[in-house]
C-alpha cells in the first residue's frame, strides 16, 4: 500500500527514538477523495491506535493508517532527500484524490478514473479539463471538453494522439475511439 524508501524509514527511526516508548506514525488523508485532499504523517502514540487501523510494519517502526484512508493510499510513497538546499520528506499519493478503481470495475467507471487521475491534471497545466458524457454501444468514449481546452488549437492532438492513443492501449477492444462533444469557441479563455 506505501512504500517507505529506506532513507525516509532512517528520518521516521532518528525522530520516534526521541518520542515516549512505542510511539509510531500514521500516514493520513484528509478530505479523501476530494479536490482538497490532502496527505499527511504526523505521530501516532500507542494510545492513539484504533481497532480498524491498518498496520503496516516496518523494521524499527509501524507506520498505522485508518480504514478510511486505505484506498486513497493505494501507490503512495514517501521519500526523504537531502540536497544543498537542505532536507525534504515528500509523500506523494496518486489516489488521495479519487478513489482507484479496480481492473474488474465497470467499462465507464475505469475510462473516468483514467480520465480524472491521469488526463485532467495535465490539462490543469493549461486551464483544461475533460468530462466522460458516455461510452457508445459502438465502445467511443464520448468526452467534454471545458475550461482553456474548449477553442484550444492543439485539441484534435490532444484528443487523438493523446487520450484515444492510450484509452485504445489499455482498454484493448473495449474502446474503438474517442469523439468529442464539445463546440470548441475560440475567445479569451482558450490556451494557446
Amino acid at each position: 500500500m506505501i512504500t517507505i524508501s529506506e532513507t525516509a524509514q532512517e528520518h521516521f527511526q532518528k525522530l520516534l527514538s526521541q518520542q515516549a516508548e512505542g510511539t509510531s506514525i500514521r500516514v493520513f488523508v484528509v478530505n479523501p477523495g476530494t479536490a482538497s485532499a490532502e496527505c499527511g504523517v504526523s505521530y501516532c502514540p500507542a494510545d492513539a491506535i484504533e481497532p480498524e487501523d491498518i498496520e503496516i510494519p516496518f523494521e524499527h517502526f509501524s507506520a498505522y493508517v485508518d480504514a478510511d484512508s486505505k484506498t486513497f493510499l493505494e501507490d503512495a510513497e514517501i521519500d526523504f532527500t537531502t540536497d544543498q538546499m537542505g532536507s525534504q520528506l515528500t509523500l506523494k499519493a496518486p489516489n488521495a484524490k479519487l478513489r482507484k478503481v479496480g481492473d474488474d470495475a465497470p467499462l465507464f467507471e475505469r475510462v473516468d478514473y483514467f480520465l480524472k487521475a491521469e488526463v485532467n491534471p495535465q490539462l490543469a497545466g493549461h486551464g483544461g479539463e475533460c468530462t466522460l458524457m458516455e461510452i457508445t454501444e459502438d465502445g467511443y468514449a464520448v468526452l467534454q471538453f471545458g475550461g482553456g481546452c474548449n477553442g484550444c488549437s492543439q485539441i484534435d492532438v490532444t484528443v487523438k494522439d493523446g487520450i484515444e492513443k492510450q484509452l485504445i492501449e489499455m482498454m484493448g477492444d473495449e474502446i474503438k475511439g474517442v469523439k468529442d462533444m464539445t463546440e470548441h469557441e475560440r475567445g479569451e479563455h482558450s490556451y494557446y
